[in-house]
């Protein structure tokens, strides 16, 4: 099973080059967000638990979040794989979800960083910011913030992924085809 962990910052073109690794080697995009959309839609235990927190203003927990996740694996046992959107965001989740996945007999195959610089990543969210409405695209102090905040708080997670000998690193800049061709030959190697 091909488990891959797409990583990078806001605007590094993760959501491109996803649907890129699902086209290709058909995998399941397991993104957070639209897990506890759709568990909150449905009624679920695990919806309900997550939205009464989130109406207070409060964060999910891990334990809810891998509960969903668990979920979404179990309902899609013959997948040939998943790319893992959006999670995980720190350590503690990254050792949550190898627990759940060796629970499971699978194992993250590899994290594959798109590295792109910051300068290049406020001018593709400005651009994005144009086309797509978002806010949080429009405003260069807004994507400074969440640049340093994913500096600070995310990219640790792939030192765990390093330590753990499941890290690679790509240029990030370039055209899409280039990057996702650097990607494929990381993913030949799994």
């Amino acid at each position: 099973m091909l488990n891959l962990v797409l990583f990078g910052p806001p605007g590094a073109g993760k959501g491109t080059q996803s649907q890129n690794l699902i086209e290709k080697y058909g995998l399941i995009h397991l993104s957070t967000g639209d897990l506890l959309r759709t568990e909150i839609a449905n009624g679920t235990q695990l919806g309900i638990e997550a939205k009464k927190l989130m109406d207070d203003g409060k964060l999910v927990p891990d334990a809810v979040v891998i509960g969903m996740i668990s979920n979404k694996l179990d309902a899609n046992k013959d997948a040939k794989g998943f790319i893992f959107d959006g999670f995980p965001r720190t350590v503690a989740q990254a050792e949550a979800l190898d627990e759940l996945l060796a629970s499971k007999q699978s194992e993250i195959s590899g994290m594959i960083a798109l590295e792109v610089t910051d300068s290049e990543l406020e001018q593709r969210l400005l651009l994005r910011g144009k086309s797509s409405g978002r806010p949080d695209d429009a405003n260069p102090e807004v994507i400074r913030k969440r640049i340093k905040e994913y500096n600070d708080k995310t990219a640790p997670v792939a030192g765990f992924y390093q330590n753990h000998n499941k890290y690679t690193s790509i240029n990030g800049i370039g055209s899409i085809d280039e990057i996702f061709g650097s990607i494929n030959s990381v993913v030949a190697g799994y």
